[in-house]
This record gives C-alpha cells, sequence and structure tokens, in this order.
C-alpha cells in the first residue's frame, strides 16, 4: 500500500493526530521488534526504581492523556 504524505499533511490536525495514534499502537502492539540501546534500559530501569519508591508519585496515562487533550 502506497502512502502519500503531501495527502496525509493535508488532513485536519483531529485526523492527523488520530493516524499517529493508530500508528503508535500498531508498533507498540510489538514491543520485541524495537530495540533498546543500553542507555535507554538505563533511563527504564531508573524510572522503574523511581515508580517503586514513589508508587503515588505519578499519575495514571489516561489522566495525563485527558490533562493534555484539555490543554491544562
Amino acid at each position: 500500500m502506497a502512502v502519500n504524505l503531501s495527502e496525509i499533511l493535508q488532513l485536519p490536525i483531529e485526523e492527523r493526530l488520530r493516524l499517529v495514534e493508530s500508528i503508535w499502537d500498531s508498533i507498540a502492539e510489538c514491543p520485541e521488534a524495537l530495540e533498546l540501546t543500553d542507555e535507554q534500559k538505563r533511563e527504564l530501569d531508573r524510572r522503574l526504581d523511581d515508580l517503586e519508591k514513589n508508587p503515588d508519585a505519578g499519575i495514571p496515562w489516561s489522566e495525563l492523556r485527558a490533562r493534555l487533550l484539555n490543554g491544562q
């Protein structure tokens, strides 16, 4: 399937965002296909350690997403 970038760029922002979201979701379905660098692995380990030490410090993705979409 050929994708025409110029046609995609003419879509309204909301439709382009939905397209990006769909693409991202399809990538997230097979995380094993992505190789992480050692630096990325260390950063993920650091963040996991932070989460385990401070489990209440963050907010759920659904809440953050809602805030971002509402411009807060």
